[in-house]
């Protein structure tokens, strides 16, 4: 489980930074929090959310996203296994409901 603190946030940043995406901060009006431009590579996720609110967006955001493993750093590797093992499974957990 990902705590919801600054230094989480700055890990979880890491991983779509390390693959060449661009993640901007900007005002919006996003349903979801965040907005994904795939053929540009960018991820732009609403200013005003919290840090909890930020985590969660890129928590959702990540497995969405072309991640090749082999451009991340080990620490960033483990996190994005672990990002993505979640979401696989709360996908599993809500396709049984």
């Amino acid at each position: 489980m990902i705590k919801y603190t600054q230094n989480s946030l700055n890990k979880l940043e890491t991983i779509p930074e390390q693959c060449g995406y661009v993640l901007r901060y900007e005002r919006g009006t996003f349903q979801s929090g965040y907005c994904i431009l795939d053929n540009k590579k960018v991820v732009v996720l609403n200013k005003f959310l919290q840090t909890e609110g930020r985590i969660n967006a890129l928590l959702e955001i990540i497995p969405q996203l072309d991640i090749d493993p082999a451009l991340l750093d080990e620490s960033a590797k483990k996190l994005y296994a672990e990002v993505v093992e979640n979401a696989a499974s709360d996908e599993e957990e809500a396709a049984e409901d």
